[in-house]
């Protein structure tokens, strides 16, 4: 098992190192040397958060936040920033080739997913379109965007699929994180949502599933999250924050879902995919009402007591 974790110096600058496994749990190494990723003719400042996606074409896509300063910024703005998806592929973790940059019609683009199938025989790509280089604006929601080529990669147009709401576990802005998985019910994606509280932002992690031939429809999506921080979770460089790049699947049906917590450290939590699918078909979806998640709760009293006298 292999994973692109993103490490962050003392300097500041975030990098990409390979570790290694045998079982995807326990013993991970690094490789010797971090992940020489090239350069476009626009240097990257900063790179971080790459999704892996071995694709139908034959090679294995990473795509990453390429954070570069704003140049129409005055020179006593050096926070103002802009960020776009970068692009590499390879066949072995080893070799890499840089791509140019995801051409979208959004100022900023993050947390970018390359799906692992031609999607009517195009590049299908899940997207986060943005006004900012934090504040979604009058973006957010994660898009799907199609391109005839990888090489490079352009999109005219993104079809939001999964927007922000009001007073939900996303109402400030989500993003896609790994590639999907498939199923026989469906694509089922893990996403992350981010609200306001009075400490600040919390990110939690939500899984929906959308339909095998048309992947931009959703079929179902539980309300509320699937997985939030808690204990150690909690605390870190940035606090009450849990995000995922990645999981794996096993021939068994296993599943490994690696997230992080408060941009600290690196965790793994194991499912099957048997019981994704029963979580997210027999969840209920949020009712964006506070009566409605009361009738909800009650339903499920009744359901229980049922078969409690059964």
């Amino acid at each position: 098992m292999h994973l692109i974790a993103r490490v962050e110096g003392v300097d500041r600058k975030s990098f990409f190192a390979v570790a290694q496994s045998d079982d995807g749990i326990d013993g991970f190494r690094f490789w010797d040397e971090p992940s020489p990723i090239p350069e476009t003719d626009i240097p990257d400042t900063n790179i971080y958060d790459m999704r892996l996606v071995a694709h139908e074409d034959g090679f294995i896509y990473g795509l990453f936040c390429t954070e570069r300063r704003d140049p129409d910024t005055p020179l006593r703005d050096q926070s103002s920033a802009i960020a776009q998806c970068g692009i590499v592929r390879t066949k072995d973790l080893k070799s890499w080739e840089r791509l140019p940059d995801l051409k979208t019609r959004s100022p900023q683009q993050r947390n970018v997913v390359l799906h692992p199938e031609f999607v009517q025989g195009q590049y299908a790509f899940y997207t986060r379109p943005q006004d900012g280089f934090i504040d979604a604006g009058t973006g957010g929601g994660i898009a799907i965007g199609l391109s005839n080529l990888s090489n490079p990669a352009v999109i005219d147009h993104e079809i939001i699929i999964d927007d922000r709401i009001y007073h939900t576990i996303s109402e400030v802005k989500n993003g896609l994180g790994p590639a999907p998985i498939k199923t026989e019910k469906g694509w089922l994606h893990l996403a992350h949502g981010v609200r306001n509280t009075a400490a600040g932002l919390r990110y939690v992690l939500y899984v929906f599933l959308t339909d095998l031939n048309d992947i931009a429809k959703v079929i179902a999506k539980p309300g509320g999250y699937f997985l939030a921080p808690e204990g150690e979770e909690r605390t870190g460089d940035v606090g009450n924050v849990v995000f995922s790049n990645g999981w794996i699947v096993r021939e068994n049906g296993d599943v490994y879902i690696y997230y992080a917590s408060s941009d600290t450290r690196t965790h793994v939590a194991t499912t099957t995919v048997a019981m994704l699918l029963d979580y997210v078909i027999h969840t209920p979806e949020d009712g964006l009402r506070s009566s409605i998640s009361i009738q909800q709760r009650i339903n499920l009293i009744n359901q229980n007591r049922t078969i409690q006298n059964y």
